[in-house]
C-alpha cells in the first residue's frame, strides 16, 4: 500500500467520522434536552477527524516538500482543517449544539466533495510549476483559505439568525452591540416583561441565543475580513512578481473584490448602525453564497490567471 492509497483511506475515515458526527448532532437537536454523552461524542469525533486532517496535510507537506496548497484537493482538505479548527473553539467558548447541527453537514459535504468527485489524479501531490514556486504561494493561498473559513461560519451564523428570528422583529432590535453581552439589568427587564405578559419563557431563551448568534458572527466576519484584505493583497504583489501586474480583472480576482466589497459594507453597517438586526444578517448570509462562488464556481469557467486552478491551485 503506498502513501496515496493510504491518504485516500484516511480521508474516507474522515468522511465517515464527519458523517457519524452530523448523525449525532442532529439526533441531539431533535431531542427535548441535551444529551451529555451524545455532545461529548460528538465532540470527540470532531476532535479526532481534525487530528487526521492534521497528519494529512503535515504529511503531504513532508512527502511533496512544499505547504500543500498547489491543487484543488489540497486546498479543500486546508478548508475542512481551518473551519474543524475555528469550529471546535467556537463550541467550546458557546457551548451551542445548533451551531454544530449546521456547519459540520457544510465540512462533511466539503470532505465528500474532494474524496467523492475529484480523481485520483487529481489528488496526488505534483511538482509545482516554476510561477508556484514561491513564498508567496504560502502567504497568499493560506491567508485566503483562513478568510474563506472564518467568514464561512460567520455568515452561516447570520443565516442560522435569520431563521430563528423570522417572524420575530422585536428580538432583531436588541441584538445591535454585538460586541458587548446584554447588561444583566436589560436581560432582567425583558425576563420580567416576558413573564408578566404570558410569553413563553422559551422565548426568553430564543432572545439569548439570537444576542448570542449576533454576537459571533460580528466578531469571526471581523475576523475574516482583515484576512480576506491580506490575502488580495498578498495576490497582488505576487502577481506582479510573476506576470508583471498587480491586477488583471479576471473572474477570479473580481469575485474576490466582490467578495470583500459584501463584506466591507456588513462591518460599515454594523459599525456606524445604518443597518442593524436582520438587514446586517442579510448581508452577511450573502457573503456565504458569493464565496462559494469566488472559491469554486469561477473555476468552471476556464478563464484568466486562475483558470489553471481548477486542476493546480483553487483559492
Amino acid at each position: 500500500m503506498d502513501w496515496n492509497e493510504v491518504q485516500n483511506f484516511l480521508s474516507n475515515i474522515v468522511f465517515g467520522i464527519l458523517l457519524f458526527s452530523t448523525l449525532i448532532y442532529w439526533i441531539n437537536l431533535s431531542l427535548f434536552n441535551d444529551f451529555y454523552l451524545l455532545l461529548k461524542i460528538g465532540q470527540v469525533s470532531n476532535l479526532i477527524a481534525n487530528a487526521i486532517l492534521f497528519f494529512i496535510l503535515c504529511s503531504r507537506w513532508i512527502v511533496a516538500g512544499y505547504f500543500p496548497l498547489s491543487n484543488l484537493y489540497e486546498s479543500l482538505l486546508f478548508l475542512s482543517w481551518l473551519l474543524l479548527t475555528i469550529y471546535l473553539y467556537l463550541e467550546i467558548k458557546t457551548k451551542n449544539k445548533l451551531i454544530g447541527s449546521v456547519l459540520i453537514p457544510v465540512i462533511l459535504f466539503i470532505s465528500g466533495f474532494s474524496n467523492l468527485t475529484l480523481s485520483p489524479e487529481m489528488q496526488k501531490s505534483s511538482p509545482l510549476v516554476p510561477a508556484l514556486q514561491s513564498n508567496w504561494l504560502t502567504m497568499h493561498v493560506s491567508m485566503m483559505l483562513l478568510s474563506y473559513s472564518t467568514l464561512i461560519i460567520g455568515s452561516l451564523l447570520c443565516i442560522l439568525f435569520l431563521v430563528i428570528s423570522r417572524n420575530e422583529e422585536i428580538h432583531t432590535e436588541i441584538t445591535n452591540n454585538s460586541l458587548t453581552p446584554l447588561p444583566n439589568l436589560m436581560l432582567d427587564y425583558y425576563e420580567d416583561e416576558l413573564l408578566t405578559s404570558s410569553i413563553k419563557i422559551s422565548e426568553f431563551g430564543k432572545l439569548k441565543l439570537l444576542q448570542s448568534l449576533d454576537n459571533w458572527s460580528y466578531r469571526i466576519i471581523g475576523l475574516g475580513f482583515p484576512c480576506l484584505t491580506i490575502g488580495i493583497i498578498s495576490g497582488g504583489v505576487w502577481a506582479n512578481e510573476a506576470w508583471g501586474s498587480y491586477w488583471s480583472w479576471d473572474p477570479k480576482e473580481t469575485w474576490a473584490l466582490i467578495t470583500w466589497l459584501v463584506y466591507a459594507t456588513y462591518l460599515h453597517a454594523r459599525i456606524t448602525k445604518v443597518y442593524q438586526g436582520k438587514k446586517t444578517a442579510i448581508l452577511g448570509s450573502l457573503g456565504f453564497f458569493i464565496i462559494w462562488v469566488c472559491y469554486l464556481g469561477v473555476n468552471f469557467l476556464g478563464k484568466g490567471l486562475h483558470s489553471y486552478g481548477w486542476f493546480s491551485i483553487v483559492y
